[in-house]
């Protein structure tokens, strides 16, 4: 997957970024090198391969130490609300910001 200049073109537009001519020249290699290292990536036969749970532990067994998942706060919620400008069911409601 190559991106064109417009491409960058409209991800700096939605990202609100002013980008001269070299700067965006600049980007569209840049991210073009980063989706080609993807494609090469993905072009790897991973089948057969058993995912490690940590990088080391393809060289050493790993102990992971893991905390309990327990909640260590309490539940303050509406006390965290009340300066927000706009909340409804429980969530913060935002302006749209992606076109």
């Amino acid at each position: 997957m190559a991106l064109t200049p417009q491409d960058i073109a409209r991800i700096a537009h939605l990202a609100r970024l002013e980008l001269n001519s070299d700067e965006s020249g600049r980007m569209l290699t840049q991210l073009n090198g980063f989706f080609s290292i993807v494609d090469k990536m993905q072009a790897v036969d991973t089948q057969g391969i058993r995912p490690l749970p940590h990088p080391v532990a393809a060289i050493q067994p790993v102990q992971l130490r893991l905390a309990d998942d327990v909640a260590s706060e309490p539940n303050q919620r509406e006390a965290n609300q009340q300066s927000a400008p706009a909340v409804e069911r429980g969530l913060f409601l935002v302006p749209r910001v992606i076109e």
